[in-house]
């Protein structure tokens, strides 16, 4: 199959990290797999894709992914491919607008998140989203709950094309990594977050958890950057045992080199992080929200959403209590091997066997 792959940008995310594992994945099955970024500017996730051998389609490189020639520019390069697959919200409108005028491609697209800005916009005129994913041949929701609360935005009589098809990562591979020993703080438990700084995550609330806990007995690594740096910087106030990052291309090192992973956020799809965070074997701290609450409950540990002091008692506990942190590693490492890449790859290229085989048989 020839497929081509459709994101904004390369940023740390769990899209993005999703485009590079099928690209490379899908590659190596002998399929031609290219990719089209609108925003290509330089990134360790664009590097990685760079590694795979695709050809990579740039728009910009730190231009508007709202540009409406990037219609124009989609159409040209859609044609030349079996299967369109989009990521995100820009590439989802335009390749469906391009599409109109190319109407021989299949067009896939997967849903990442359990909610989005455009939901919480009163103005907003859900007929769009409604048209938007009519066009598509299927839409793959990350998560039970993606999917839920995507049939109650835009309703069941536009969900005929909808499925869900669980995220997933190289678990071994994270779990096989080597930690940076020499980054590790003596006598402190370390407390790591990976994660783009941006309005949907909370930072904010593990920044605060941390600040109530004793400087010299924890420290928080922040992994990431985004539009929200500078905010964070300003809660964090300067402590000294918190640290930012940056973006990273050893994350799963990271992750073996802390002693306990958290995702904060206001919601999610299916976070990549989440897993990721259980494959090193380590607790698993979570906001219980959609899209966190589904993988963590029962096997990591949820905090209620926005609650600081919940949070900073959870990390305390697990640092006092080394037998409850082993039993929580366990189980956060034994739910992580249910998702791994490789049953996700499968998964979609039935689904892309069978979105084909309609088109032809139409």
């Amino acid at each position: 199959m020839k497929i081509l792959q459709v994101i904004t940008s390369m940023e740390m995310g769990g899209a993005e990290k999703l485009v590079v594992e099928f690209t490379k994945r899908l590659r190596q099955r002998d399929h031609q797999v290219d990719v089209c970024v609108m925003n290509a500017k330089d990134t360790p996730l664009l590097a990685e894709l760079e590694k795979t051998g695709c050809h990579i389609y740039r728009f910009s490189n730190g231009g508007n992914v709202y540009n409406p020639l990037h219609i124009v520019r989609l159409w040209k390069i859609m044609r030349h491919y079996d299967i369109v697959h989009t990521h995100n919200t820009s590439p989802q409108f335009f390749a469906a607008l391009a599409a109109k005028v190319l109407c021989s491609v299949v067009l896939v697209t997967t849903e990442h998140n359990t909610s989005n800005r455009r939901r919480d916009w009163k103005w907003y005129p859900r007929a769009l989203d409604r048209w938007m994913y009519r066009q598509y041949d299927k839409v793959v929701c990350i998560s039970d709950q993606a999917e839920t609360n995507l049939r109650q935005s835009i309703g069941n009589d536009n969900c005929r094309n909808v499925c869900t098809v669980y995220n997933g990562v190289d678990v071994e591979s994270i779990h096989d990594a080597l930690p940076l020993n020499d980054m590790h703080p003596d006598g402190k438990t370390v407390v790591v977050m990976v994660a783009g700084f941006r309005y949907q995550k909370d930072q904010d609330t593990l920044i605060r958890s941390v600040k109530q806990l004793p400087a010299d007995s924890y420290e928080l690594w922040l992994v990431g950057d985004g539009e929200r740096r500078q905010l964070l910087e300003q809660i964090a106030d300067g402590a000294t045992n918190i640290r930012f990052l940056g973006l990273r291309t050893d994350v799963p090192r990271l992750l073996k080199t802390a002693d306990v992973v958290v995702m904060s956020s206001h919601f999610e799809g299916l976070s990549l992080s989440n897993i990721e965070g259980m494959s090193a074997e380590k607790p698993f701290v979570a906001s219980d929200v959609d899209g966190l609450r589904e993988v963590t409950k029962g096997y990591g540990l949820l905090f209620a959403h926005g609650d600081s002091e919940a949070l900073a008692d959870i990390i305390r506990r697990l640092h006092d209590d080394k037998s409850f942190y082993n039993e929580v590693a366990k189980r956060c490492y034994e739910r992580a091997r249910q998702f791994d890449i490789s049953l996700t790859i499968e998964k979609y290229i039935k689904v892309y066997e069978t979105v084909v085989t309609s088109e032809h048989a139409s």
